[in-house]
């Protein structure tokens, strides 16, 4: 079989694990805020996987160097499956009003466990670009890339499409009980697909089996500006931070659960499309143009998406961030397998996943609190709704919004002072220089 049909089957496999795991977490959110009406739980889930993500990608990034890929995958599944499976018990036993309550036990412990059968998908996350690198000749990662991301648009896609439905449906119960069998089917495919990586040198002082966090960090200081790509990176996941901790919420207070569900489902769309578009015509020249190009626009349109309760503002906006988010990905991924060794590239990208991570809890957890006991009564019937709310509309909705239009601006100022630094000038260097041998 030859190296892309084994890529190809790969990207499948991934595909329907990554709709049991996206489905898992957007029902979860949006179970969540109609079981408690609260932002501050929204944004808590968030925070968890986001921390936690943050915590276990050095150690995810450690198995997939260490173990072979298809392994890993195997095990990514395997830990879903029996996380899912003690979700799914804590829902059959707990009593319904102990899970609609913020300071309750069951909830948090239900949405504990629940999400780290999505976290332990991360694992794929991490793997899948090292295969990139593996089966794909280095003139085509950037297009590879590009179709990865596709995936992960046909996955957000048809998740947004049946999660709030699965919500209506039968709550976390059905949604759990579709995750399990999806996840079996998942780990039978991946059986069936044979993989030859291949093997990786190791150096006489790199100790088997471990994080090996310092020598991680040195292969990033030895290539200029790396260490500046990844925090770079990080700025979309400030973004990603705020999104999470509040668009669920901001969309649900405009419409129902079937709506906002199939309003994810249209935009996700636009994510499917920019893979494409990657994936025919790549990323340019330099790619670390397009990271920073990338998050000035989605910091635009975080900051005028929601300057007026509109339905069409909001679905506009979902369409722009999808359609953009991809190329910053695509753009990170590319840069680190051009410079990165094969045999580092999984704790490399463990690394930054662990520092990107790191930057959207810090949004996500802050966020949430701050927008439900500061925004919301400021713009409910305080100095804010006093100030500009016969124009900007008040209420908890608008509270909302303001803190996606401030943090728009800020995030716009951040990047353009970024793109006048010396790091990024320096990295952009060194990836023109690395351009004509790739890792």
């Amino acid at each position: 079989m030859s190296q892309p049909r084994v890529f190809h089957l790969i990207l499948v496999n991934n595909l329907v694990q990554n709709l049991v795991n996206f489905t898992v977490w957007f029902a979860l959110v949006f179970w969540a805020f109609l079981e408690t009406r609260s932002v501050f739980v929204t944004g808590m889930i968030g925070g968890i996987y986001l921390v936690l993500g943050a915590v276990l990608a050095p150690w995810f990034g450690s198995l997939v160097d260490h173990h072979a890929k298809r392994t890993v995958m195997l095990g990514s599944s395997i830990a879903s499956f029996l996380l899912y499976a003690v979700a799914l018990g804590v829902v059959l036993i707990a009593p319904p009003a102990a899970l609609s309550q913020v300071d309750s036990a069951p909830l948090w412990a239900f949405t504990g466990i629940a999400m780290l059968g999505v976290i332990a998908g991360n694992l794929r996350m991490i793997a899948l670009p090292t295969l990139v690198t593996a089966l794909i000749p280095p003139e085509g990662r950037d297009k590879a890339n590009g179709l990865v991301g596709m995936v992960s648009g046909l996955g957000f896609l048809i998740t947004s499409a049946i999660s709030g439905f699965l919500v209506a449906w039968d709550g976390m119960r059905g949604t759990l009980a579709l995750a399990l069998a999806a996840t079996v089917l998942a780990f039978g495919h991946m059986l069936t697909i044979r993989l030859t990586e291949p093997r990786a040198d190791r150096a006489e002082d790199d100790a088997p089996r471990r994080v090996d966090l310092s020598g991680t960090l040195a292969v990033i200081r030895a290539v200029p500006g790396l260490g500046a790509l990844i925090l770079f990176a990080c700025f979309n996941n400030l973004l990603g931070g705020v999104f999470m901790a509040l668009m669920d919420a901001y969309g649900l207070s405009l419409m129902s659960v079937e709506a906002w569900g199939l309003l994810w489902a249209g935009a996700s769309s636009a994510f499917i499309v920019s893979g494409l578009i990657i994936a025919k015509a790549g990323l340019g020249a330099n790619p670390l143009r397009t990271l920073m190009l990338v998050n000035l626009a989605v910091w635009l349109v975080a900051a005028l998406f929601s300057v007026q309760s509109s339905i069409l503002l909001l679905g506009i906006g979902c369409v722009l961030w999808l359609a953009l988010s991809p190329f910053a990905e695509a753009a990170e991924q590319t840069a680190l397998q051009q410079v990165v060794p094969f045999e580092r590239q999984g704790r490399v990208f463990g690394f930054a996943q662990a520092v990107e991570n790191s930057a959207a809890p810090l949004m996500a957890v802050l966020i949430g609190p701050v927008t439900q006991y500061l925004a919301i009564p400021f713009m409910t019937d305080g100095a804010g709704a006093s100030a500009v709310g016969h124009w900007y509309g008040t209420g908890p909705e608008r509270g909302m919004a303001l803190v996606f239009t401030l943090t728009g601006v800020a995030g716009m100022a951040l990047t353009l002072a970024a793109m006048a630094s010396g790091s990024y000038r320096a990295l952009s260097a060194a990836l023109r220089e690395a351009s004509a041998h790739p890792a």
